[in-house]
């Protein structure tokens, strides 16, 4: 594969991309393509970046076949095979419809929703077959966030000795010599 000829503009902007892109993966794929079209070896590349050179040639090469596209897409991540997400989107509103809700309503022996508990739950009711990451990401995804119930052991209220019926100043001393 023959390095990348760039125009003035397309290296203008991937420098500026390198510059100002949030996405780390991105970045380091237009510096790929720019020091290859740079003349840099892909050796050289590949080890900078901690990658391939098989991944270098395939940067450049998906660079290049997507020539009338803009500077991301020519620059995006190939598809992937692999199996596809089923449960996203899918079990985003039925955890927030229940998560309000108490699951000694539904049956369950506990008083607070967990991840494995939604799991069951849509199991049970749904027959959806998720995983507890799978839930985790949902409620992340919902801007749901709780924190596992902690014990506090409740403090005594200043007055608790009137609501006792003693003295609310303590105990006094008797002095031994009383005349």
């Amino acid at each position: 594969m023959t390095n990348p000829a760039l125009k003035p503009t397309e290296r203008t902007a991937l420098k500026d991309m390198i510059a100002h892109a949030r996405d780390a993966r991105m970045v380091r794929r237009a510096c790929g393509v720019l020091w290859l079209a740079e003349g840099e070896s892909t050796d050289d590349i590949a080890e900078r970046l901690g990658v391939s050179r098989q991944t270098v040639y395939n940067w450049a090469e998906r660079f290049l076949e997507r020539a009338g596209h803009d500077l991301e897409t020519r620059l995006a991540d190939a598809e992937r095979s692999g199996r596809p997400c089923t449960a996203q989107g899918v079990i985003d509103p039925l955890i927030e419809a229940v998560i309000d809700l108490d699951p000694h309503d539904f049956g369950y022996r506990s008083t607070v929703w967990t991840a494995p508990l939604l799991v069951h739950y849509l199991s049970d009711t749904y027959k959806i077959a998720v995983s507890c990451p799978s839930v985790r990401l949902a409620l992340t995804r919902v801007r749901i966030r709780w924190k596992r119930p902690r014990y506090r052991f409740v403090r005594r209220p200043d007055t608790w000795r009137q609501a006792k019926g003693g003295l609310n100043t303590g105990f006094s001393r008797v002095s031994a010599r009383s005349s």
